[in-house]
């Protein structure tokens, strides 16, 4: 069990130094209500104030499973607080866009999320409530998504089945996802030893967490112009 925050910890420090690297390998030395709360703000906080364009919110489920499989936290308790905050924090930003609308999105200081605002739009603009869900799983699409579906007034109850839907099932997956490659690192250790599962758990995890960060980045890079307004 003193192997999982060592290895989480060492396979992010094998990333660039910043922000991400600091709450993740703070995440990594916790356990218990204090690693539950850390989860769930970084969850709810992605779409809730726009977090997610500072750390994605899947790598806070994916560690957190990786701690579940250490026994620092309950998976099913885990599971349990993603999914809420994954629920709430939408929730939340679904009513910042519909009560402050396009005065909050075209702040100055939200400007180096310009891309992000238009690929949302456009997407809602072609897919309608579905974007609600299919966004979930595209990392700027669900940083931005709430706020717009609120600003293009989208019903609250049709947004509520979307976004209830997507979070349970991005919750779950990406949990277990996280178990799963904790669960690989103990199987290893019990056959060759801890000097190899150590790092071959460091190059699994590291590369897990460069692709996810990654891809988040290149969602931003490569959003489309701006659409039109969205139908309501």
């Amino acid at each position: 069990m003193g192997q999982g925050g060592p290895v989480i910890s060492g396979a992010v420090r094998g990333r660039r130094d910043g922000p991400v690297a600091s709450i993740t390998s703070e995440l990594a030395r916790l356990g218990g209500p204090l690693a539950y709360l850390l989860v769930a703000a970084l969850v709810f906080g992605e779409t809730a104030i726009f977090l997610g364009f500072v750390i994605p919110g899947e790598t806070a489920a994916v560690l957190g499973g990786v701690l579940a499989s250490r026994g620092r936290v309950s998976l099913p308790v885990l599971t349990l607080v993603v999914v809420l905050a994954a629920i709430t924090g939408p929730l939340a930003g679904y009513e910042i866009g519909r009560h402050l609308g396009g005065r909050l999105l075209t702040r100055p200081r939200l400007s180096r999320v310009a891309a992000g605002l238009g690929r949302a739009r456009s997407v809602l603009h072609r897919r309608g409530a579905a974007a609600v869900f299919l966004g979930r799983f595209i990392a700027v699409l669900r940083a931005m998504m709430p706020a717009v579906a609120g600003t293009a007034r989208m019903p609250y109850r049709t947004f509520l089945l979307y976004n209830v839907l997507s979070a349970v099932v991005w919750g779950v997956g990406y949990c277990l996802l996280g178990y799963a490659a904790g669960s690989a690192y103990a199987a290893i250790e019990r056959t060759v030893g801890a000097g190899v599962a150590v790092a071959v758990a460091a190059g699994v995890l590291g590369a897990m967490a460069a692709w996810l960060i990654r891809r988040h980045r290149r969602e931003q890079l490569s959003a489309p112009p701006e659409a039109g307004p969205p139908e309501s």
